[in-house]
């Protein structure tokens, strides 16, 4: 262990989260360009739990791309200042990065967190060039959950309309490990955040594909098994059929968790999911 880390390092081993503990690890090494949290805790509606953070790179002369990133927890948990190192990651690829909260289950059910994604979306809109970012250029990037919110809000124009975010606005998406196509719903947290909404087909992201769907990136683990590969694999075929820009990658003996982990610097080799999404969104944006 390098010593003039080890202090710091052994206190953060008492985080109570795992991600919050690859965040405050993130924060000890360097790298991410200059990455920097410039914005904390800013409120974009009316529940308490609904705040955000905004990252950046060094400063540049134009504004910048700006992605939206939505962590996952199976709906029951997270925290946005355990997401820190996503933050910084997609900051050091070139973007403003938004990470907001949501309200979670069981305090919420289906469909207010992807209500509450539509209104972080809003806020970036109306207020992201304050922070050097470009509102015409705002893309989605998640994991688990977190891009299953987002592929509710990119695929199903209700919950950005009704939010009063104007359309075309979600440019993209690059989502990492999301469920996409999962009912019958055969595990307790997907029943407990959606199996009460009457209309499940109304629940599941595939069934909202149609051909002014924004491109996309789907990127999973071979050997995930909380979030099985079926799920990208057809959301993927659903958009290429209907002419959709789409890119699938499995990586080979990854995990449900190896996609979000590798966002972070100590384990940025272990896939190259973050490499693939910023490239992806990069050529979508013309960045």
């Amino acid at each position: 262990m390098n010593t003039r880390f080890a202090p710091a390092l052994l206190a953060l081993l008492g985080s109570c989260t795992a991600p919050g503990l690859l965040t405050g690890i993130n924060g000890l090494l360097p790298g991410d360009a200059g990455a920097r949290r410039i914005a904390e805790a800013v409120s974009f509606g009316p529940s308490e739990r609904l705040k955000l953070d905004v990252w950046s790179p060094r400063r540049a002369g134009h504004a910048l791309p700006v992605v939206i990133f939505l962590y996952g927890g199976g709906w029951v948990a997270g925290s946005r200042t355990d997401y820190g190192f996503a933050g910084s990651a997609y900051a050091g690829q070139g973007f403003v990065t938004v990470v907001p909260d949501y309200r979670l289950v069981p305090g919420v059910r289906f469909p207010s967190f992807v209500d509450d994604g539509a209104l972080a979306v809003k806020w970036t809109r109306d207020n992201i060039a304050r922070y050097g970012g470009d509102p015409d250029r705002i893309v989605l990037a998640g994991h688990s959950a977190g891009s299953y919110n987002a592929a509710m809000l990119a695929l199903d124009s209700h919950f950005l309309r009704d939010a009063g975010v104007p359309a075309g606005t979600i440019k993209a998406a690059a989502l990492l490990s999301g469920p996409y196509d999962f009912y019958p719903f055969t595990e307790q947290r997907g029943r407990d955040a959606l199996g009460g909404w009457p209309r499940a087909a109304e629940t599941q992201p595939i069934n909202f594909v149609g051909r002014s769907s924004p491109p996309m990136l789907l990127a999973t683990g071979s050997d995930d098994d909380i979030v099985k590969p079926r799920n990208s694999q057809a959301l993927a075929a659903k958009l290429r059929a209907n002419g959709v820009p789409v890119e699938l990658k499995i990586y080979p003996g990854k995990s449900h968790i190896d996609t979000v982990k590798s966002l972070s610097r100590p384990f940025r080799k272990s896939t190259p999911a973050l490499a693939d999404s910023a490239a992806f969104l990069h050529r979508i944006l013309g960045s």
